[in-house]
Parts: structure tokens; sequence; C-alpha cells
């Protein structure tokens, strides 16, 4: 055991794809985790498998897409037959621990009816310790801000967008409001030292799971991240004239640009603000994941830990009208992803970028798989070892694929308007490098000609010109669902001899 890997695996929450400055974003600032990229792999076109929080890291910590372990909205139990990367690792010995959150809804009938975690979508991974356990309830942060004498609301969930009294800047403020708390004292600081003091007194190889939760909303920033970027600066939006002519291209569309948690901000102002924010609190992450890094590094754990860095899903922030994480535009799906291996052999690969589609479901394979655990059958992605190597695999997805569920067992509005049962709320999305293809159960599928509009404006669908192509992709998603379909125990059979097993690849 002494000699093992340590891993430190971080996902900070709802960071979009091109958001950092390694991939030359114009405008955002990630210095660490650019130094980060250079001594590993980033992988440019990596993709969620699911959206929202709860779905999206089911499959990140399974290694299974949501076809297969079903945990489709938040709140969706968990089946606790399934495994993963903790169970696998506890295996070995490790003792994986938990800095933030993993929203893993509990399995009903593994639990006491008088269970807590019945009573929220946000419990532990099974198999993993919560160290420091803070989601929509921070409660180690709140008691730490109390007595260090900070004023908490009483309401403890409002402690994340507690803002500074003052003018907002869309009513002419200079900047947007910040943290009322300084930087010093905020969730991810807090969040992060705790961290790096579990990491200080541990004298074994360790597994942490360090889950932040920004740049997730509530989209408020501490001092200087509240003012680093200038709200009349950012990017623009990639939308139509208004909702109205964007929820034209498609019914579901139409239907989530009505409800108002997911429509933007008619307020260019505000919009402009919250982008801003956005862009601040990651550069925030990335200022304390320095912090981590120079302590690996000060405390001689650098060269034996395996560092993760990637997300749960991304966010619309104002495109195609949109806010949050929902349906099928790349930007809820295209997340950052860089891995630093310690390894010699990953010594040549340093630096390197990975243009080839990767995916969440590939990164519990990945882990386990540099630790010398056995990969488990269920697992529906595949171990990213040969590009930190510098090797390229012998056969590689060339497609991305995520899955969006949109029932709601509470509220029925979305089968009312589509004329749906709650099992036909869903969509299967494939993208590659020229064309996505969208497949709803019962709604009509979407096409677009990513080289031609990469903004995805154009629904190509019905046009005669592409009929073969939607068809030859239709084929493609098909097939992919079929070989993706759940295999625990199809690789053996009894024989007269007794269980015969074959494990095979799925590409």
């Amino acid at each position: 055991m002494a000699d093992r890997l340590n891993i430190l695996f971080i996902t900070a929450d709802q960071w979009r794809g091109e958001c950092l400055s390694a991939l030359g974003h114009e405008m955002v600032k990630t210095p660490n985790l650019d130094a980060l990229a250079r001594e590993g792999v980033l992988f440019r076109r990596h993709y969620a498998n699911a959206v929202p929080c709860g779905p999206s890291r089911a499959s990140l910590h399974t290694g299974m897409y949501l076809q297969n372990h079903r945990s489709g909205t938040n709140g969706t139990p968990l089946d606790a037959r399934h495994t993963n990367w903790a169970k696998e690792a506890a295996k070995l010995g490790y003792d994986p621990v938990l800095f933030g959150y993993t929203d893993t809804s509990q399995d009903p009938r593994e639990e006491d009816p008088d269970s807590p975690w019945l009573r929220t979508y946000e419990g532990p991974l099974p198999g993993i310790r919560p160290v420091c356990m803070m989601g929509t309830w921070p409660t180690p942060w709140t008691d730490w801000l109390k007595g260090e004498g900070y004023e908490v609301p009483s309401d403890i969930r409002f402690a994340y967008g507690h803002r500074a009294p003052g003018t907002e800047y869309e009513d002419g403020a200079a900047a947007p409001r910040p943290l009322v708390y300084p930087k010093e004292a905020d969730d991810t600081t807090f969040l992060t030292n705790r961290t790096i003091d579990y990491i200080a007194g541990s004298d074994k190889p360790f597994i942490a799971h360090l889950s932040i939760l920004r740049p997730h909303p509530p989209f408020v920033a501490p001092e200087p991240f509240n003012a680093m970027y200038d709200p009349e600066e950012v990017p623009g939006f990639r939308r139509k004239e208004n909702a109205e002519a964007e929820g034209a291209q498609h019914p579901w569309l139409e239907h989530q640009l009505s409800r108002k948690h997911f429509r933007a901000p008619a307020n260019e102002r505000k919009l402009r603000r919250l982008k801003a924010v956005y862009y601040g609190l990651m550069s925030e992450v990335d200022e304390a994941l320095g912090r981590i890094f120079t302590f690996l590094k000060e405390s001689g754990r650098w060269d034996n830990t395996l560092i993760v860095f990637t997300s749960d899903h991304g966010e619309q922030m104002g495109d195609h009208w949109l806010i949050g994480k929902c349906g099928y535009f790349d930007a809820s799906y295209h997340i950052p992803l860089i891995i630093r291996d310690p390894r010699r052999e990953a010594d040549g690969a340093r630096g390197t970028e990975v243009d080839l589609f990767t995916e969440n479901v590939d990164i519990m394979p990945t882990m386990l798989d540099l630790i010398g655990a056995e990969i488990p059958v269920q697992c529906d992605g595949a171990s990213l070892r040969p590009f930190l190597e510098g090797r390229a695999p012998e056969k590689w997805r060339s497609e991305a694929h995520w899955e969006f569920d949109f029932r709601d067992p509470a509220d029925d509005s979305a089968e009312k308007r589509l004329d749906l049962t709650m099992h036909q709320c869903t969509m299967n999305v494939i993208r590659d490098e020229k064309y996505k293809y969208v497949h709803f159960t019962k709604l009509p599928p979407l096409f677009f000609d990513l080289e031609k509009d990469p903004d995805e404006f154009v629904n190509r669908a019905a046009d005669p010109a592409y009929l073969p192509l939607v068809l030859e992709y239709a084929q493609k998603l098909l097939s992919w669902r079929m070989n993706h379909d759940e295999q625990t125990l199809t690789h053996i059979s009894l024989t007269d001899d007794g269980p015969v097993a074959r494990p095979a690849t799925r590409y």
C-alpha cells in the first residue's frame, strides 16, 4: 500500500468547457489550471453524459450511462447494486473521503424508513466517507463562520449568496455586489482548507474527492473576484433576436423557455453581471486549487498524487435565452478535463492536448486502472491511461453521447404541454466533429450541421438534402445504445463445467 498513488479528484460544479485560459478563452484567467495542464494532459472535447447534477454525477461515479444507472433526475434513487470508484478503491485498502457533495439519491430499499437520506437527493456516494459534507445545507462552513464571529443568515442555505449591502450592477453600481464574507472565509476557501488539513494529517495513501460548489449559482463572488471581469466586456450571447424566435426551433425548447427558472433574464445588464461573476468564481476556484497544488509540492506529495479536474456539467449562461443546464445544447455538456499523472510512464505526454471525444464515464475506469484495481464490467467508459502515457488507444469513440431525462414526478407541466407520458420525457444525443443528432422518445428529432452552424440555430432534420445523414446518425445512435445496454452478467455462461466468463471491451 505504501507505494500506491494518492488521488485528488476535483469537480467544480457547472463549469463550461471552453472557460480555461489554456484553451485561449478571451477573458477567463485560470493560471493554476493552465499550469496543471502543462504538467498533465488537457482533454479538449470532454463531455458530461447527463444533466443536472444528480444524474451527471451518477455517471461520473459509476462509469455508467444514464440508460443503465437510471438515476435520471435529482432525486431518482441510484440502484444500490451498482458499484462505484469509491467502493472499488476501498477493496484495495484505500479510505475514500469526501469534501463537498456527490448528490447521490440513496436506494430506499437499503435505508431505514426514518433515514434522513430519504428526504434529500444530496446523499453521499455509497463507499465514501464524508469528512466535510456540504451541499444545499453548508452546516460545517456556517458553524465555522459563527465561531469566527461572522453573521450568518437564519436560513443557512442563503449563506452562499449573502451579498454585501448596496446597489446592484444593473441598478447603476460600478461592479456586481460582492459576497458579504471575505475570500479568506468563503465556502470555496473553507472547503479547500479542510481538504489541505486532511491530507496534511494523512500518513497513508489517500483518495480525496473535493467537490466544489462554484461556479454554480448563486452567482455571487467575494472581493476581488466580484469585480475581476467587467460585465460590459464579457463575450456576447449566442441566441436569436428573442426567446419566442428561439423557441420556434422545437416544441421542447419552446416549453423550456416558458419556464421562468430556465429563461435567461431579459435585463441585459443583469445577464452580463451574472456572466462576469460566473467567470470571477472560476478564477477564485483556480486560485484555491493553486494553494492545494502548492501544498502538495511543499509536502512532498506532488510526485505521488494523481490529480483529476473536471465538472459535472456546463451552463447555458444566456445562450439560446436559457440559464442553467438542460436539453441538448453543447454549452450544458461540454466541460473541462485535466489529468496530471505523476508516474514516469506519463512523462512523455506532459503538456499534450487530446482532441478525441472523452466522457465522464471514462473517469472511474481511469482512476481504478491507475491504482491497479479491476475495472467493473458495468463501466460504459474506458480508461484514459493510453492518452496519459502518450499513446493512442487501438480503438476509441468518434462521437460524444449524452442523455437528458426531463420527467418530473412532482410536476406534469411538460407532459401536458407536449402531450407526453412521464416516461416519454427523454432525449438522447450523439455528436461528432461535423454533426449532431437529437432523438426524442415522442417528439420530432433535431439535426445540426456543426460546421455550417456551430451555434446550433438551424434544425435540418426535415431538410431533404440532409435526410440521408439524419438516417445515418439515427442508426448510429441506436447502435450506440444497443452496444451499451447494461451488461453486468452478459459475459458469463453457465456450462457443465460451471460458470465461464469472457469480458470484452465496448469498442
